[in-house]
């Protein structure tokens, strides 16, 4: 199971503007296709650690069959630890824990969660 979210991309003089339908406050662009998709990742990836898990924010679904849009995936860590999220759902860490039948410490920060159930260690580090 992964998180990709659609996103369109248009050509402008400079090159190319990638924005993602169900996130239309994150965008980016870049001088080929490859570049704008490539930046569009990890775009997608900073927003949805700093405004989803960072803000407790709630993530819209993607959305599905969507005609000409490109499907991007945020990077690996970010996707581990939304899905660790999702299938936590109001539960506490305990509880999660032992349905994994584990405990909390060496399962969760493999997912970014500290002690408090935070998320701060997930933020991506920017690459150039």
């Amino acid at each position: 199971m992964g998180i990709r979210y659609p996103a369109t991309n248009e050509q402008q003089d400079t090159g190319f503007f990638v924005q993602f339908v169900d996130l239309p406050d994150t965008f980016t662009e870049g001088v080929t296709v490859e570049e704008a998709l490539f930046n569009a990742a990890e775009a997608l990836s900073a927003m949805l650690v700093d405004w989803h898990l960072d803000q407790e924010q709630v993530l819209p679904e993607a959305s599905v069959g969507l005609t000409g849009a490109h499907y991007i995936a945020p990077d690996a860590k970010t996707q581990a630890a939304l899905l660790a999220r999702r299938a936590r759902g109001s539960r506490p860490l305990s509880e999660v824990a032992r349905a994994m039948q584990t405990s909390w410490p060496p399962a969760f920060p493999t997912y970014g969660l500290d002690r408090t159930g935070t998320w701060d260690v997930v933020k991506p580090k920017p690459s150039y």
